[in-house]
Parts: C-alpha cells; structure tokens; sequence
C-alpha cells in the first residue's frame, strides 16, 4: 500500500476531499519525522506502535576488498515497534 492508497482509503471512509486528507497525512509525517530528528522524541500511537530512535555504538568493521579496519561511527536509526494489540492482531489472537 503506498502513501496514494491511504488517501485514497480515508478519502472513502471519511467523506473528505483528497487533498484535505493529503495535507493531513503529510503534516503527520512531517511531525513525526521532526519530532524524531529534532527534538530527538520517540512518538506513542497507542494501539498501533511507537516511532522509535535506536542508538547504535561505534564499531569496527572489516573493509573486505582492501583488507583493511574502518571504524564506523556511533548513529542514530529510526525503528517502529508496534503495539501488543497490533501484534496479536496480525497473528489472529
């Protein structure tokens, strides 16, 4: 399903006009992206998951082709988790 699709299903369920729902569906992914970047937040849906930030350390690796170590920085990654309710939902408990 992309981004079109879900217009497209909550134009359909709500009765709103498409390009209602886009700016709608847009500035929810932009807060949640500005949240997570700036202001380094995880985001809570309850019922649906959590927007969450991973922390990886720095680490070395090996350069395989020129046979040699890098190093590779500590970073940040984003990661969803969805709730216990999603989860059994999907394995139909």
């Amino acid at each position: 399903m992309t981004k079109a699709d879900i217009i497209s299903e909550i134009t359909e369920q709500t009765g709103l006009q498409k390009k209602e729902v886009a700016v709608v569906i847009e500035s929810f992914m932009e807060t949640v992206k500005r949240c997570m970047l700036d202001k380094k937040e995880n985001v809570y849906l309850r019922g649906f998951g959590s927007f969450i930030i991973k922390r990886r350390a720095t680490k070395t690796a090996r350069d395989i082709g020129k046979n040699t170590t890098i190093t590779i920085p500590a970073h940040n990654l984003p990661s969803f988790k969805p709730a216990k309710a999603f989860v059994d939902e999907m394995k139909g408990e």
